[in-house]
């Protein structure tokens, strides 16, 4: 969902929702590889029974990813996705069903994001490539290095949209990888899987929420269902709540910001394209022999707990003296529904409302005060009551001015600490810093190919000395040109703010100044803000669509058709009199075809994946709606700094336009692409152990063409029904693979067979409440979690479900046996030939020694042991497990040595030493040792005391300077 920063402020403001995944890696024996037996007892101390997959948060990330180089071709993203999904499969291990959704065609609301967001992608590819180019010119021009340029088609991220060929080759893979699972996989034995791939219309996540929905509303099923769904979106937490589910978690890859990325020219981390120099790749490791590793770990996941949430939300919701019944699952659905005012993916946020500023909170507040007079909730299963969200929004805009005027003093106050911390920065810099041959070097880099070495230094300090006493003297007043040397005679007339200040975006609304609405409606809209008739029409449109989404999100898509047709937001204030406002949508309603929906979200550089005379159409200027794809378009920032969350002003697409269009071109599809224009539906997949077998072998053994029931009792409830699959995977007959690295499937024996959910009427309201039978999982929260959230302090998640399982810990004699084990000398390798630390080390990385306790180090309680290896060692030391090599991923033991490194170098007392790694200076007054900490911090200056020996620490406190 289009929440900016809404996970972060969740995840701050109820820190406990987040448990960090216990994952067991493969291991490797005489050079092959053990694969997870995921049949086994699932580590993180929790059984789960259905896994949910939003595959496309698997797909981008495996065909173009940020942090590592990028697959060659498309069956290496295709085995990228595969190793995905194990990975994922092996941490869950659903015991019932695995449901695998794709995004299908989408409504038409949902079309216009896609829309901007895929002329944006365009629009960025190819201002990348030629960026790129020219850099790359620059830099040869100037005699710089760079490897040759790879002779490779740009992969474009718009194929993955229904219809492209790409989709189509993705959903026989998936059907060959699930097949594949079912025959030789032990944690697949007793499985159901479903596959809904692109054909079927609808966006994956809601895809999984509508099976969800029809299958709670069967009598068979079970309650206390565990549902895991995966996907990294905002709005699978919303999502997540409305079920009513009590037992729901959501699993995702945890976010690290500032993740390094490789340059697109040399491939080296440390800078951007436009910052490339072309120098030389400096070797890594003595023989090049890490030249391919990348400084960053896999990816690692976490658990947010939905009913620790629930937890959250109910102390915080819970009001006394109401008027009415209180009912914690329909505050949970307003709570939801005023999420929905701070950005999703059909609606624009209103102006006044930044969850960077506390908006949740802030209407939250409202909410508390104002139920009392509304006399009940403001939604009940997806229905809005729109007199009671007027009396919040009006409270909301009593309150606008003042939210403007705040935002401004704020973002003036940001500006002065950004100013003055450059000025100090300045100000610390050092006069004279050696250039060329002298430049400092890191330690041990010195060496390294690209390093110059100066054959007579005393010749080369002698010229920089006299080039820098030559240089014209300058007064404090004089300015400067942009490479360092003086300005002509005159200078350069000097800017009013700080000259490294970025120049600030124009507003030409400025809602902080009076007047702020008939600006914003007369720049946005080019309307004068008293044209009431415009208002309330802009303001009827953002209440249709607030109808809307709730609708989508409780009962499934209430219209296809509908969009919200403005590209900003009217104020809270305007909200005056909707209660009258009609709320109903149009019925009967369908989805556009695939190839519709591409000619509907596609540029023009994007074409190639139509058929030819369709893409004659974006690009031909008589054709008759060219107009719908402009080669360039305005992105409004609307008082943002960066272009991506400003707003692409595009024209909307006008849908009878594009049929008209379209009916003359239909006839030039092949029979390819008019399979691939047309709508499919679920399969469900099941090995030769499942009960539901030989039912299914049955069916297709008597040839039915008849739809028949699911049996709810041979697959732990499910219903919906069953219709025959031409392309169906049966046993016995060879399963051929469409990725060559792959082995075909000799001896099958899963099959699969087309599945239909349970149907309801088209007016049927599914309930949004907690089922009869369903246990509430036993309270998490203490009251010191609620303590700890609210003052704001540090939160680090638990490992797994179990509050008291107990860290990973090396004992001595573990220290001593990689003393005698691992290579001595000069300290090469990743540990050295440090001795392990004394047996009264108290350091933050041990817990102190309790009385009558063996003296046995133990990791802090706080640290992952999947996190403890992670710590920063050298580029040189860094390596990748790749699954295709075959390289073996570092034991436990050997990954909290790493963290370690630091502490245990080669020379014991070495870290006695200053920033830049010499030995402390000898103090002039008796030969004491003097210990500068330079720039460390406390935290440095505590860790460092801490490890050392009882003899040097008097020392260290009574000269310790900086």
């Amino acid at each position: 969902m289009g929440v900016p920063a809404f996970f972060r402020w969740l995840s701050r403001k109820y820190p406990s929702i987040i448990v960090n995944c216990v994952e067991e890696k493969p291991k490797e024996c005489n050079g092959v590889k053990i694969p997870v037996d995921a049949s086994k007892p699932n580590p993180n101390d929790v059984e789960f029974d259905n896994l949910y997959l939003d595959m496309n948060g698997i797909i981008h990330p495996c065909t173009h990813p940020e942090d590592k180089p990028a697959p060659k071709n498309e069956d290496e993203m295709m085995v990228a996705i595969f190793e995905y999904i194990d990975r994922l499969f092996n941490i869950v291990r659903p015991r019932r069903l695995l449901y695998m959704a794709i995004d299908g065609v989408a409504p038409r609301a949902k079309m216009n994001q896609q829309r901007s967001r895929r002329f944006r992608a365009s629009k960025e590819g190819m201002e990348a490539a030629v960026e790129k180019q020219r850099v790359r010119e620059e830099i040869l021009a100037k005699g710089g290095f760079l490897p040759p340029e790879e002779i490779k088609e740009r992969f474009d991220s718009n194929c993955i949209t229904p219809g492209t060929e790409f989709m189509d080759n993705l959903a026989k893979c998936l059907r060959y990888y699930i097949a594949d699972r079912l025959n030789n996989d032990p944690g697949w034995k007793n499985l159901t899987v479903i596959l809904s791939d692109a054909s079927a219309p609808g966006e994956g996540e809601h895809k999984i929420m509508d099976y969800i929905r029809r299958q709670r509303a069967q009598p068979n099923h079970d309650p206390n269902t565990h549902h895991c769904l995966c996907g990294a979106d905002a709005d699978l937490i919303m999502l997540g709540l409305a079920t009513h589910e009590p037992n729901f978690t959501i699993i995702r890859e945890e976010f690290k910001p500032n993740k390094p990325k490789p340059c697109g020219l040399c491939n080296q981390f440390g800078h951007e394209v436009k910052d490339c120099e072309g120098l030389p790749r400096e070797k890594k490791g003595k023989h090049d022999e890490l030249a391919d590793s990348l400084p960053c770990a896999e990816g690692e996941f976490i658990f947010l707990r939905l009913n620790v949430l629930r937890e959250y939300l109910e102390r915080e919701l819970t009001m006394a003296s109401l008027p009415f019944t209180f009912d914690v699952e329909r505050s949970i659905d307003d709570w939801v529904f005023m999420c929905f005012f701070v950005g999703n993916d059909f609606l624009p946020h209103l102006p006044s409302l930044e969850i960077r500023e506390g908006a949740i909170d802030r209407l939250v507040n409202i909410y508390k005060n104002v139920v009392h007079k509304t006399g009940g909730y403001l939604t009940e299963s997806g229905y809005v009551n729109l007199q009671r969200v007027q009396m919040i929004m009006l409270a909301v805009g009593e309150v606008e001015d003042s939210i403007f005027k705040k935002r401004k003093d704020d973002e003036d106050s940001f500006r002065r600490r950004q100013k003055e911390k450059r000025k100090r920065m300045k100000r610390d810099q050092p006069a004279f810093s050696p250039g060329g041959i002298l430049t400092p070097h890191a330690l041990g880099s010195r060496n390294s190919p690209g390093s110059q070495v100066a054959s007579n230094p005393r010749q080369a300090a002698y010229e920089m000395r006299m080039q820098n006493n030559c240089s014209p003297s300058v007064s404090p007043n004089t300015s400067f040109t942009s490479d360092g040397s003086p300005s002509p005679i005159g200078g350069i007339k000097r800017k009013a703010e700080d000259s490294d200040s970025e120049p600030e975006p124009e507003d030409n609304v400025r809602l902080w100044e009076a007047g702020w609405k008939q600006r914003y409606y007369k720049n946005k809209f080019d309307v004068d803000a008293a044209d009431e008739k415009f208002r309330r029409k802009v303001v009827q449109s953002y209440v249709e669509g607030l109808c809307w989404v709730l609708r989508y999100y409780y009962q499934g898509c209430a219209s296809w058709k509908w969009y919200y047709p403005f590209h900003y937001a009217p104020f809270a204030s305007d909200f005056e009199g909707i209660a009258d406002m009609p709320s109903e949508f149009e019925k009967g309603t369908k989805p556009f075809k695939p190839l519709e929906q591409l000619m509907g979200v596609f540029p023009a550089a994007s074409g190639n994946f139509l058929p030819p005379s369709w893409r004659k159409l974006m690009s031909d200027p008589d054709s008759s709606i060219i107009d719908f794809y402009p080669e360039d378009f305005a992105i409004d920032l609307n008082g943002k700094k960066y272009a991506w969350q400003g707003v692409a002003l595009l024209p909307f697409v006008d849908e009878r336009r594009l049929r008209a269009a379209l009916e003359e071109v239909y006839p030039d599809l092949t029979p390819e692409e008019t399979k691939r224009n047309s709508l499919g539906g679920d399969v469900l997949f099941v090995g030769k152990h499942h009960p539901l077998h030989d039912f299914i072998l049955e069916l297709y053994q008597t040839g039915s063409t008849e739809p028949v029931d699911v049996p709810p009792e041979l697959c732990h409830g499910i219903q919906g029904k069953f219709s025959l699959d031409e392309e169906a995977v049966l046993p016995d007959q060879i399963v051929c693979s469409p990725v060559p690295m792959l082995r075909d499937l000799t001896q099958n024996t899963a099959i699969s067979i087309n599945f239909k959910d349970p149907q309801f009427a088209e007016d049927y309201i599914f309930k949004a409440v907690m089922l009869p039978g369903a246990r509430k999982p036993a309270p998490v929260l203490k009251p010191s979690d609620w303590e700890k959230s609210s003052n704001g302090r540090q939160w680090k998640p638990q490992l797994g479900f179990n509050r008291d399982r107990r860290p990973v810990h090396l004992d001595q004699a573990a220290f001593r046996t990689l003393g005698h084990v691992m290579p001595r000398g000069s300290g090469a390798g990743v540990y050295g030939n440090a001795a392990p630390p004394p047996a009264t080390y108290q350091g933050n990385l041990y817990r102190p020694l309790l009385r009558g306790q063996a003296q046995i180090p133990k990791l802090m309680s706080n640290m992952r042991p999947q996190d403890s290896w992670r710590g920063p060692p050298p580029l040189f030391q860094q390596q990748r497990f790749d699954r295709g090599v075959g390289a073996e991923p570092l034991l436990p033991w050997n990954r909290m040595l790493q963290t370690q490194n630091a502490a245990f170098q080669p020379n014991q007392y070495q870290m006695l030493a200053g920033p830049g790694g010499y030995p402390p200076r000898r103090d002039d007054r008796g030969g004491r040792q003097v210990i500068q900490c330079g720039t460390w911090d406390k935290e440095h200056a505590v860790t460092l005391y801490l490890a050392m020996p009882s003899g040097v620490a008097p020392y260290f406190l009574k000269n310790i300077s900086g």
